[in-house]
């Protein structure tokens, strides 16, 4: 191996030039394909963070709906059909019945990470003559910071003034905007019943979705009881985060017949985000391949002509007891050769073009949080990368490799 590696060598010397363009072909495409798929998956872990990281895995809730059973079904028999029409849903509180108990058994439950309550209530909030529309999240803030990254959407203020101050509020971006309100000032609330109330803002919230950011406020959990005038124990949702995101569907129609409660799973609320990330995937990985294919051609096309130009030294090494494996060897190597001097500095270059992406500032009124373009330095799109072009080099060389194998001597040397 040694003796036909030292001839793969002078065969490379001996044509350098285009030996150095095929490598740099396969670094070219190693480059592009590993800051390709860096920076759209850093790109898909921005928009997708947007919605997903403020997702809960499973949603545990009450949706107002009319029974499917009337009471008049209840008296007839299964021969008489009953229309009922302009169907009203129950007049009761969208509250979780037992929701302590129900928190108590998910946290035994090892599946679940977390567990974290919730208490929603539309208000309006009056600035002047007019009412703004409004949602106000009671929120466990310790909870949210530490599972659902509440801290990295706040452009002001500090997560832990609105978890210890009671009547304190952190307002949307858009609707601190419309109210013109600043941190420190108050603000009056006025819920669904009526009742008013005079809340300090403590912070503002960007999560980059301006339409949520209009009317989504956040408040400590207590603050929002005590606003709707509410028991401890009045809760309107649960928010479970799990260990596994892949078992949230199985687990939300678990936990729904168990607790007879609503269960909305993160995959179905945010099917959407999915698709598109896939799907960008997609095209990443395929213009990565293709360009990995590409350099494949350009080391095929080289070593065909270097066989044609070096039938003579093909010749003389078979006519010195070389065997047509041997030959084979030699190629192959010559491939593998440009194929890894390709694939560690196709490596190196896309480190160091992911890294000057990286510090490429990213201003935008909408993510504030975001101070340059994302990338995602995961080692697998690395591996993937140098896995791929070793493999496409070495499918290029072995065609022309079985080729000068098969090269006769004797004719050769004939017609010289």
């Amino acid at each position: 191996m040694r003796l036909l590696l030292s001839i793969s060598l002078t065969l490379l010397r001996a044509k350098l030039r285009q030996s150095i363009v095929a490598a740099v072909g396969v670094m070219f495409s190693i480059t592009m394909f590993v800051t390709l798929l860096g920076f759209m998956n850093g790109l898909n872990d921005l928009l997708d963070g947007l919605i997903l990281n403020r997702t809960p895995h499973i949603r545990l809730h009450n949706e107002l709906k009319a029974s499917p059973t009337q009471p008049i079904d209840r008296t007839t028999d299964s021969t008489t059909h009953n229309f009922v029409r302009n169907v009203k849903p129950k007049d009761e509180l969208p509250r979780l019945r037992n929701a302590q108990a129900i928190m108590d058994a998910l946290k035994k439950d090892p599946r679940v990470l977390a567990v974290s309550p919730r208490l929603v209530a539309q208000v309006f909030f009056n600035v002047g003559t007019v009412d703004l529309n409004a949602q106000v999240n009671g929120i466990d803030v310790t909870q949210e910071v530490l599972y659902y990254r509440f801290a990295d959407y706040l452009t002001e203020g500090d997560p832990h003034d609105l978890a210890t101050s009671a009547n304190t509020i952190v307002l949307g971006k858009g609707l601190a905007d419309m109210m013109e309100a600043s941190i420190g000032e108050s603000v009056q609330v006025t819920t669904a019943s009526g009742e008013r109330a005079m809340l300090r803002v403590s912070g503002i919230f960007q999560s980059g979705i301006a339409d949520a950011d209009k009317v989504q406020c956040y408040a400590n959990i207590k603050t929002v009881q005590k606003l709707l005038g509410r028991p401890s124990s009045y809760f309107t949702d649960i928010n479970v985060k799990l260990h596994d995101l892949l078992e949230a569907p199985v687990m939300a129609q678990e936990l729904s017949r168990r607790f007879d409660v609503d269960a909305l799973d993160i995959q179905t609320a945010n099917a959407q985000f999915e698709t598109g990330s896939d799907v960008r995937n997609i095209i990443s990985y395929a213009v990565g391949v293709v360009l990995l294919i590409v350099a494949g051609f350009g080391i095929y096309n080289i070593l065909n002509m270097m066989i044609y130009e070096k039938l003579d030294a093909i010749a003389i090494l078979k006519a010195t007891g070389f065997s047509g494996s041997d030959v084979r060897r030699i190629f192959l190597l010559l491939s593998m050769i440009i194929g890894i001097a390709g694939g560690v500095s196709g490596l190196i270059g896309g480190f160091a073009l992911q890294n000057i992406i990286d510090n490429i500032p990213f201003v935008t009124a909408a993510l504030p949080t975001v101070k340059t373009f994302p990338i995602d330095y995961s080692p697998k799109y690395y591996i993937i990368a140098v896995t791929f072009a070793l493999l496409t080099t070495w499918v290029a060389g072995w065609f022309p490799a079985r080729k000068a194998s098969q090269v006769d001597p004797v004719e050769i040397i004939r017609g010289k």
